[in-house]
């Protein structure tokens, strides 16, 4: 085949497979390696490398061989000496060379048994290749033509001759797909099976409405407008609840688009499947309210507990068959976007329920005498109603009111309850040492059997157990093995555990010492300079008769408590001046401390006016002996 040639049918190739030009390289080469060992015999052992020149079409075998001097045994695996040079200059005997080995007839021989291989390798990339391409497809929108239908599933081609599976119950009920007709559906799962990606496609699934949403409204691709909930009953009706992310925006208005073009689109793709769309509302009883479209509401009434968020829907008399919908599908719809359990009464029915509530619980009647004095009233409005007689909207409105302070008053009560009830828990729980929560069942030291059924039954800590215990003892008391005997040896296990108290806080410690008051304290007297000196002379002339040219440097001896506790106030008051002219601490007096390795509490010393030397000194206590010892400096 001439250079040109070649080159066009390997880009035709190329771009017919969709694959990447390594990729058919790669396969072509790998073939040739295998159609040379076929050719020659060549072991599985030995290293074989195949060249492709994409302009030319001619491949080139290259296989590593052992070099011989003189002769060669196995051409498969041997090459003389001269010829191993022509590659490798510095070549020696025993050395393993890579030489060309392409054989002379390898041409039309090789092509056909190498074509098999060429064409499950380019499957092979094909595959792989569709395998990456619909992962990243997963849970967006593709669009193919219907090939063959069954009992089972749809069979539709997809891009990169690809085929996507749409099993029967993922159809939209009602829908007639003919062969040959263009659909477009959402990718729910790709698997890796033996012939290729397995692709399941949905028309039924809630993400195809969502994209289909995402497509037609581009405030919602932009995130302007956002999708809060969607709940729907394929082919036959769906509820869509959305949001606007900025002010000013009508999201439901977005959604329906001018004269409902855009809804209408998406209806028409859906084969005529209705499409609810409402605003939602943080407020529950609002998005509920809403949810029940198109029936109008009276009052929604919430009951929310750990085992069920129940909502009491009360419509009129003539709105229940819309509230509740063909067979349910309103009220279930409702459900779904919501999230809440929905019960809806007539006001009729919510009345007669409200009536019963108040005639059998006294204390709510209690709570609401003005609704107990018109309760014979909603009897007779009751009795008409049953007789099938007229009643006027007065009458209704008087209903609604009833109904409306009853069941208010009775979710009010149940608050309280529930209120209480965690207040009591959390009272039992601040009864527990804190200590407790972290000491595993195993130190309370009960017996062996019981340690088992406790510690099978979720009980970990000993807090745990203390926190059951004060709560709601019949818990413990209701497992299988526990009796009275048991209950009275777990009493006393856990009234003989101990728990040490815990560590008080460093901020309480620094509120508890007093903060040192100077004028308690004899304060630190180190020399002053001699300008201070000056200064402090003239402020108290009745320092300067007993002050001396030279002073001798006072040191602070004790901390404020130790002073008051080795000089008495009556000594303070008599002191001279001097001692309480309160300085920096000098550099001197920082060094002189070191050097005598005073540290933490200071010794106590007793402060005198010596008359001769004309200043003040101290003299160190002595504990044992009591007596003052030398001058301290």
């Amino acid at each position: 085949m001439a250079k040109n040639e070649f080159a066009l049918a390997f880009n035709e190739m190329l771009e017919e497979k969709q694959l990447a030009r390594d990729v058919v390289v790669f396969a072509i080469e790998s073939a040739m390696i295998s159609a040379y060992r076929r050719a020659v015999g060549a072991s599985t052992a030995q290293h074989v490398e195949a060249k492709l020149d994409p302009d030319t079409g001619v491949v080139t075998v290259y296989a590593e061989k052992e070099v011989v001097e003189d002769k060669v045994m196995d051409v498969r695996t041997e090459v003389l000496l001269e010829e191993a040079r022509k590659v490798k200059p510095d070549a020696q005997v025993g050395d393993m060379v890579i030489v060309e080995s392409t054989p002379s007839d390898f041409g039309r021989v090789a092509a056909q048994t190498a074509r098999q291989v060429i064409q499950q390798r380019i499957r092979e990339a094909e595959r792989a290749n569709q395998m990456q391409y619909f992962e990243r497809q997963l849970g967006e929108i593709v669009s193919g033509i219907v090939q063959a239908s069954n009992a089972q599933s749809v069979t539709i081609g997809l891009d990169m001759k690809a085929e996507g599976v749409m099993p029967n119950n993922q159809k939209i009920p009602g829908e007639r797909l003919k062969v040959h007709d263009r659909i477009r559906a959402v990718v729910m799962e790709v698997k890796d099976g033996a012939r290729g990606p397995q692709i399941i496609l949905s028309r039924a699934h809630r993400n195809f409405l969502r994209r289909l949403l995402e497509n037609e409204v581009p405030e919602i691709y932009h995130g302007i407008v956002e999708i809060r909930a969607i709940a729907r009953e394929p082919g036959a009706r769906a509820k869509v609840a959305v949001s606007a992310t900025q002010p000013g925006i009508d999201p439901v208005g977005a959604c329906v688009g001018i004269k409902g073009v855009r809804i209408q689109a998406i209806v028409k793709e859906l084969h005529d499947e209705k499409i609810d769309i409402i605003q939602w509302d943080p407020d529950p009883v609002v998005y509920i309210s809403k949810a029940i479209s198109p029936a109008r509401v009276s009052g929604v009434y919430l009951v929310d507990n750990e085992n069920a968020r129940t909502a009491t829907v009360v419509v009129g008399e003539d709105q229940l068959s819309l509230a509740i919908g063909r067979d349910g599908q309103n009220a279930r719809l409702a459900a779904k976007l919501t999230g809440w359990r929905i019960d809806i009464k007539s006001l009729s029915e919510a009345a007669a329920d409200a009536l019963k509530k108040l005639q059998g619980d006294p204390e709510l009647a209690a709570m609401l005498p003005a609704v107990v004095e018109t309760a014979p009233q909603i009897e007779e409005i009751l009795a008409k109603k049953a007789e099938a007689r007229p009643v006027t909207p007065e009458e209704y409105a008087l209903l609604g009111q009833f109904v409306d302070r009853v069941e208010r008053r009775t979710i009010q009560i149940k608050e309280e309850a529930i209120r209480v009830e965690e207040e009591r828990i959390n009272a039992a729980r601040a009864d527990v040492p804190a200590a407790a929560f972290h000491m595993p069942l195993e130190q309370a030291g009960m017996k062996e059997h019981i340690f088992n059924i406790l510690t099978e039954a979720g009980y970990e800590t000993v807090g745990s157990l203390m926190f059951v215990l004060k709560s709601d003892p019949n818990k413990v008391l209701g497992l299988p093995g526990i009796g009275s005997k048991a209950m009275q040896n777990i009493e006393e296990s856990l009234a003989a555990l101990t728990f040490p108290e815990p560590e008080p806080a460093p901020a309480a410690e620094a509120e508890i010492v007093p903060e040192p008051q100077p004028e308690a304290a004899p304060a630190e007297t180190p020399s002053l300079p001699p300008a201070a000196e000056s200064v402090k002379a003239e402020e108290q002339p009745a320092a300067k008769k007993h002050a001396e040219p030279k002073k001798k440097q006072l040191e602070a001896v004790e901390d404020d408590e130790n002073a008051k506790d080795g000089v008495a106030l009556d000594e303070l008051f008599k002191m001279k001046p001097e001692i309480f002219q309160t300085t920096a601490e000098s550099d001197e007096d920082s060094a002189l401390e070191k050097k005598k390795g005073k540290k933490g509490k200071k010794k106590a010393v007793e402060l005198e006016f010596d008359e001769d030397l004309g200043e003040v000194v101290g003299r160190k206590i002595h504990k044992r002996s009591g007596e003052a010892g030398g001058d301290w400096e």
